[in-house]
């Protein structure tokens, strides 16, 4: 590491990118008094590791498919189909009761999950197609490894524009997602995430104990839910959207093995401009637009929801 990388990176961490948890979750209490922190979020603020050589692990790109992406360039390859096949990838709404059974796996965060840098690093710090070589030398990321991949792929994806109906951001702070969201559903929000044990990471039959409502069929606001999926990014980065005809749920499963899991569900009330070679489709043998379909959100995602 040269000097001014070396420089560079000292910065990050004397502003405070490695043990500034509590500064963090201060804000949060200021921000959203009446809202938790969700697990997802709390496991970066207070395990996440300083950017830096090896900060991230890249996952690979077949598991799980970014079930959130429905443009055309994101219908599945043949390895994602087969691996989605196996797991309760999508199902429809009609589904969702208790008694119903899901073949699922619930990944937890890895180990090395990089940290949310400060809020005034983070906005100083280039994030475009065109300063990608700078983001590789600032952060010692070899241009040719996987690492740099997952970087101008995050990238990309932030740039693209929207599909219709979604309004989209993505945050490269905890401060910067909350003030997206609030600015999407006011001020008075809740935030949830999966809760797993770590053996639910294996694929098993979870029956479904009940099924909770998270967001008001009568909310006064024209987009009644956000959610942020996580990133492949040497820092911690959220791909934030907001949408209408949208429900969420909070699901209580337990496993074949006894594993007790809380888990996310969203339902797609109007995929009416969704690919027609979406995997959901392809999984369940529908069209766009003629029936509400669901999925569970992966680990590390979380879905914010107006205060009822």
């Amino acid at each position: 590491m040269d000097l001014l990388k070396l420089l560079y990176f000292l910065t990050l961490v004397s502003t405070g990118v490695g043990a500034k948890h509590a500064d963090l979750e201060v804000y949060w209490k200021s921000k959203l008094p009446n809202s938790p922190m969700p697990k997802a979020l709390r496991d970066i603020v207070r395990n996440g590791k300083p950017p830096g050589v090896g900060s991230f692990s890249v996952r690979p790109d077949r598991i799980p498919l970014k079930i959130y992406k429905y443009i055309a360039h994101y219908s599945p390859t043949e390895d994602q189909l087969h691996y989605h096949q196996k797991v309760t990838a999508f199902f429809l709404k009609k589904d969702l009761h208790r008694g119903s059974s899901v073949n699922m796996q619930f990944i937890e965060s890895v180990n090395d999950t990089p940290a949310f840098l400060p809020r005034q690093v983070a906005d100083s710090t280039p994030f475009s197609s065109k300063s990608v070589p700078e983001i590789l030398n600032k952060f010692s990321v070899n241009p040719h490894s996987a690492q740099a991949e997952a970087i101008k792929k995050t990238i990309a994806e932030c740039e693209e524009p929207a599909i219709e109906g979604e309004d989209k951001y993505c945050a490269t702070s905890l401060e910067s997602m909350v003030d997206f969201t609030t600015s999407k559903l006011g001020k008075n929000v809740l935030a949830f995430s999966n809760e797993a044990p770590k053996n639910a990471g294996k694929i098993q039959k979870y029956g479904i104990v009940d099924v909770s409502k998270l967001n008001n069929d009568k909310a006064i606001v024209d987009d009644e839910l956000v959610a942020c999926h996580k990133q492949n990014y040497v820092y911690a980065v959220f791909y934030c959207h907001s949408f209408q005809n949208i429900d969420a749920y909070m699901v209580n499963l337990v496993g074949s093995d006894g594993a007790k899991v809380k888990a996310v569900v969203v339902c797609h009330k109007d995929t009416s401009s969704w690919d027609p070679r979406h995997l959901a489709f392809q999984l369940l043998k529908v069209k766009p637009g003629t029936v509400p379909i669901c999925h569970f959100l992966p680990g590390d995602h979380i879905v914010w929801v107006p205060k009822h």
